[in-house]
Formats: C-alpha cells, sequence, structure tokens
C-alpha cells in the first residue's frame, strides 16, 4: 500500500519498497500529500519527520503502526450559517478594520484560442459555484450575545448566484491595462460573491479569460481545481464529454472538522509548541536598507530573476538529499547565511507559506487553505554549511509537524 501510494502521488508506475523518498523527488508538500493518502487507504499516519528520516516504504511500513486519528473529514449537516475557518477569519478581520480592497484578489488568467461558445462558458461558470460551496459564500457579523465568533459564513443557494461575466473587445495593446483594471476591483465580503470573471476578445479566435477570486474562498492551491473544473464543465456542455465527479466533501466540512480537531487537544498542543519556539524572538531582522521603513505597507513588491545552471542545481540537489533535506530546506539555509552575512544577527527568523490541506479529501476544493509557518533559525557559532543544513532541517520539521 505504502508503494502504491508513493506512485500514485509521483505519477509513475510503480515504486519498489526500497526506493528512497528524495531520490524519487520528494519533498515537504508530497510528504504531506503521503501521510495524508496513507491515512486514508492504509489507516497509517507517519509524520512528515517519519517519511524524511525512514525515507523508503518499506521502513515507513515496518515503522509506523496503524492508529486512530481523531475526527473524521466527512459530509456533515449544515444549518444556514456556519463558523469560518481559522483562515477566514483572517481576512474578515482586515475586511472589517481597513474596508473592502483589492490587496487579496487572486487573479486566474486563462488564454482561449479557437471559437468560443459563451453561453457554455456562462453555463460552466455557474456549475463551477454550485460544486464549489466557497464561490457562493458570503460572509456575516455574529449576533450581539454571541461571543465565540467573529463572524460566519452563509453560502448561498446555487439556483439564487449567477456569475458576473463581464465580456469586452479590445485591441492586444489594451490588455494587460483592461486585465490589471479588473483585477484591482474590490468585493465587498458581505455582500458579494467571491467570484467574478472577464472575457476580453483580441480577436474572433483568441480571447482572454480572468477569473478574479477573493483570498478568502480561494489560494493558489485552488488554482489547478477551479480552472479543470471549469474546463470540465465547458468541454461537457460543448461536447457531452463527461462532467466533473462531485467533490467528496466540502469548505464547511472542513471547517467543523477543523473546529473539533482544535477542540480536542490540538489548539493546546500547537499553542504550547509556538509560545515556546518563538520565545524571545526579534520583532524584525536588522538587515541594511536603503530607504526608512513606512509605518504603513504599500503591499508594493519586487521579483529579481536569476538562472541557475543545471550543474550547480545537481550539485546541490546531491548535498540536499545526502543530508536529508529537501532543495526547499538548502534554500532556506542559503537565505537565512546570506541574511546573517548581511548583518541581520544569528537569530534568523523566516515565514514560509504552506499548502495547509492536510487531508487528501481536500485535494479538489476551492477554498482557503494556506497558512504560514515562522521558521526560526540559529547561526550562532559559526556553523559550515553542512551544520546549517542539518539545523534547517530540524527546524522545519518541526514547523511541519505543527
Amino acid at each position: 500500500a505504502v508503494c502504491e501510494v508513493l506512485a500514485e502521488l509521483l505519477g509513475v508506475p510503480d515504486v519498489g519498497p526500497d526506493d528512497d523518498f528524495f531520490a524519487l523527488g520528494g519533498n515537504s508538500l508530497l510528504a504531506t500529500r503521503f501521510s495524508s493518502a496513507l491515512r486514508a487507504r492504509a489507516g497509517r499516519n507517519p509524520s512528515i519527520r517519519d517519511i524524511f528520516d525512514l525515507r523508503t516504504p518499506a521502513r515507513i511500513a515496518a515503522s509506523v503502526p496503524a492508529e486512530a486519528t481523531g475526527p473524521e473529514l466527512a459530509p456533515r449537516e449544515h444549518g444556514d450559517l456556519a463558523p469560518m475557518s481559522a483562515a477566514q477569519r483572517r481576512l474578515w478581520f482586515l475586511f472589517r478594520l481597513e474596508g473592502a480592497s483589492a490587496t487579496y484578489n487572486i487573479p486566474y488568467t486563462m488564454r482561449l484560442r479557437g471559437a468560443l461558445d459563451v453561453d457554455a462558458l456562462r453555463g460552466a461558470l455557474q456549475h463551477l459555484i454550485a460544486g464549489h460551496d466557497t464561490l457562493r459564500t458570503v460572509f456575516t457579523e455574529p449576533d450581539e450575545d454571541d461571543v465565540e465568533q467573529i463572524g460566519y459564513q452563509r453560502v448561498l443557494p446555487a439556483e439564487d448566484c449567477t456569475v458576473d461575466l463581464r465580456i469586452v473587445d479590445a485591441t492586444p495593446a489594451d490588455l494587460d491595462a483592461l486585465l490589471t483594471e479588473e483585477a484591482g476591483r474590490p468585493f465587498d465580503l458581505a455582500y458579494d460573491l467571491p467570484i467574478r470573471a472577464t472575457l476580453v476578445r483580441t480577436a474572433p479566435d483568441d480571447a482572454h479569460l480572468m477569473v478574479l477570486v477573493h483570498h478568502i474562498a480561494a489560494d493558489e492551491w485552488s488554482a489547478t481545481p477551479l480552472v479543470a473544473d471549469l474546463s470540465a464543465w465547458y468541454a461537457h456542455l460543448t461536447t457531452g464529454s463527461p462532467a466533473p465527479a462531485p467533490l467528496p466533501v466540502q469548505y464547511r466540512d472542513f471547517t467543523l472538522w477543523q473546529g473539533e480537531r482544535l477542540e480536542q487537544g490540538l489548539r493546546e498542543e500547537q499553542t504550547e509548541y509556538w509560545a515556546r519556539v518563538l520565545a524571545g524572538a526579534p520583532e524584525e531582522l536588522d538587515v541594511p536598507r536603503d530607504r526608512p521603513r513606512g509605518a504603513v505597507s504599500s503591499y508594493r513588491g519586487g521579483a529579481v530573476p536569476f538562472t541557475v545552471d543545471a550543474g550547480t542545481r545537481e550539485t546541490l540537489a546531491s548535498v540536499a538529499a545526502e543530508s536529508g533535506a529537501t532543495m526547499f530546506m538548502l534554500t532556506h539555509a542559503a537565505v537565512a547565511a546570506l541574511l546573517h552575512a548581511h548583518g541581520a544577527g544569528t537569530d534568523i527568523v523566516l515565514g514560509t507559506p504552506v499548502a495547509g490541506r492536510p487531508d487528501a479529501a481536500l485535494d479538489r476544493i476551492v477554498g482557503f487553505f494556506v497558512n504560514t509557518l515562522v521558521l526560526r533559525t540559529d547561526l550562532s557559532g559559526d556553523p559550515t554549511v553542512r551544520e546549517l543544513l542539518t539545523r534547517v532541517r530540524e527546524t522545519d520539521l518541526d514547523a511541519y509537524a505543527h
């Protein structure tokens, strides 16, 4: 079962019992999905550290016993209102604090070539929101005497919802400006569906479709199921090909399941861990700046592209694998060393996003699961690169476990 699950996740014909997880391209995201799939298939629940330390299917099968894993993620009964997830509460708080803005808009943009059936596209969008509860969810304040929640999610009936599809004819030169303008339109989370779409036609057989979703209803991972389901529904309506299979659970099921897990001891365990790990951490890294730090975030950022040649990349991958680490961990070590060299000290605190989907049933759901982990690395004592990589490996595995 361990070999079969790993082969399915890797998309390869087979995996042998003594094949090494890292030689197969293993990383922390794959380890999380591996653990979730194995729990569903065989009742085994290896931690990410188990997978990184044991490394082969044979050792994992021999060392990880079957065990109870807490409440099952399954469809639940829903009333008109459901609690927000922990992730949704963050963005609802910011919405109530700052008002509607485009800061957390996520545009998924795709190019469409050939003849386009606009009616089928509208129908595909309607089927998409009917299948994914999050895309027809609005948010509401609690009653005055309700001190347990800061707000609730209300899923509207599919028959009462229509996706706003704007259709514009434009020249290729105007395309970017139009899409940028549309991406900057804010959502009112209390009243608006958290999805709208813009179709820009630049020629009879060439168009761009932007599906804009607010982050409270989706994340980066959600791009794959959203585009896959939209494409499948369009194909179904135009060619009669199979429609997407119904989802095993909805986001509200996850929200209630998450609450049950937190109430059964997870909240205390996590709080104790992070309070200990972050005790005394610097509030910000002391790095040289070319301008004063602003009191209010501008939300502007930049990117600096560069290329690592194939030979260097292979050498780095080999160094990481020898230490039982991933390329992410090697990159984390490099960034920490760079910041230290620029005067940031020996207590380097970084943030990294994680998928936040601990069960295989969540893979196909459009929703907001992503979380940010704090990675605190100790560079005291002038460690060698391999010593630093060992420290980073321990830091990251403990963070992923929490």
